[in-house]
């Protein structure tokens, strides 16, 4: 048991958007303490393809939030640190296997243009020139020049050591048991399986175990896991020079469908594997792997590019995504239990909204505006008959 301590704010959570809000906490100069039952990247980060996406939004609050992660990416990249994560900015590139398809990517582009994001129109025949290896007989795609990567684990290390030169502390390995409230229903203690933490505020980064960290304020935020795969290739010299997906990708992002998905997710990385990906599908916690799934993943991809029919796939891994059932993160303080704050439910954006969400909550914690349009982000959304139960939903 170690002794009682006394922060401004606990931030439960060291993946990718907890190392973001304490970085950014941090640097405002609030006292900063992290707790995590696991290490720092243990969960969904560390999982993680580290996309950084513009390309898969459409116009609304989530586009809106990315094109300001995406601009805070580029500062965070410009850091002393930033090779270290391997930011590259990379581009991604959309393709349509028919003309339906192909007019569907054109409209969407053009919305988006509208919103800030650079988007180009690719023919049929100028897909070549973006990446020579691509199938032949797609119809055309959508190029997008703002999309990047970084590589999630270190980038969320790094935050957190930058939060820990401002003066933040981490305390890894610890589990939060409790949240201590006043008569009045405030916050004002964490208490672990090492000790209780006094705090007038504490942030709930706790990805997809945000459900849990909730209940134990004795609120609801329906956060469920959902189960993706990623297979890695041998090193590999450059083959792929983008990130490449299918138009299909899009659809599978927002869909509410808890049975398996997938769409083919290719993308070159800076130390030489392709990983390609992805598939989605609400099983829980069950981290079993299946071949099927892989089996699909894989052929997905060698129809995008028919020469890693001759590569070898070298391991696969699993990660669960924090999903809420609008596809939405919840961002900002809970109006049911003063003090509590939430950074979660992000699903499969986490690592490039992880920034933007870091800023916002350390303004919140501040009391000063956020400068962005909060609403669609409220944690306490998610009652009504505009989402059903999950259990309901699933059937």
């Amino acid at each position: 048991m170690i002794r009682d301590s006394v922060c401004d704010v606990v931030i439960v959570g060291a993946g990718i958007v907890g190392a973001a809000c304490a970085y950014y906490a941090a640097r405002a100069g609030l006292d900063v303490v992290v707790v995590d039952r696991g290490p720092v990247a243990g969960g969904t980060t560390g999982a993680g393809e580290g996309n950084l996406l513009l390309s898969d939004k459409p116009p609304g609050p989530e586009l809106d939030l990315a094109l300001l992660s995406a601009r805070l990416w580029r500062q965070i990249a410009a850091e002393p640190f930033g090779g270290d994560i391997e930011f590259e900015l990379k581009g991604g590139l959309v393709v349509a296997a028919d003309s339906p398809g192909f007019d569907a990517l054109r409209e969407l582009a053009q919305q988006q243009r509208h919103r800030g994001v650079e988007a180009s129109v690719v023919a049929a025949d100028g897909l070549g020139e973006l990446e020579p290896r691509l199938t032949a007989g797609l119809a055309g795609g959508v190029f997008y020049p703002q999309d990047a990567q970084v590589q999630p684990a270190l980038a969320a290390a790094h935050l957190l050591a930058a939060a820990r030169r401002a003066g933040a502390r981490l305390r890894a390995g610890e589990n939060v048991t409790a949240l201590l409230r006043t008569p009045d229903g405030a916050v004002r203690a964490v208490v672990t399986d090492r000790g209780e933490i006094h705090t007038p505020a504490v942030v709930n980064a706790a990805g997809v175990w945000g459900a849990d960290i909730a209940g134990l304020a004795a609120v609801t935020l329906p956060v469920q896991p959902r189960r993706g795969f990623i297979l890695v290739t041998e090193p590999l010299p450059p083959l792929i020079r983008h990130k490449v997906y299918a138009a299909d990708y899009v659809a599978d992002v927002t869909s509410r469908s808890a049975a398996l998905q997938t769409s083919a997710v290719v993308e070159g990385t800076a130390s030489g594997p392709v990983l390609i990906g992805a598939s989605r599908e609400r099983v829980g916690f069950d981290r079993g792997i299946s071949l099927p799934v892989l089996r699909r993943l894989a052929a997905q991809a060698v129809a995008l590019f028919p020469t890693l029919a001759r590569v070898n796939a070298i391991r696969a891994y699993t990660g669960f995504r924090p999903y809420l059932p609008d596809h939405l993160p919840a961002i900002g303080p809970d109006p049911r239990v003063p003090g509590l704050f939430h950074a979660c439910g992000h699903e499969g954006a986490g690592i490039g909204l992880a920034p933007a969400t870091g800023h916002l909550i350390s303004r919140a914690l501040l009391g000063l505006p956020a400068g962005l349009d909060l609403s669609a982000f409220r944690p306490d959304r998610f009652s009504g008959p505009h989402f059903p139960n999950p259990a309901e939903e699933a059937c």
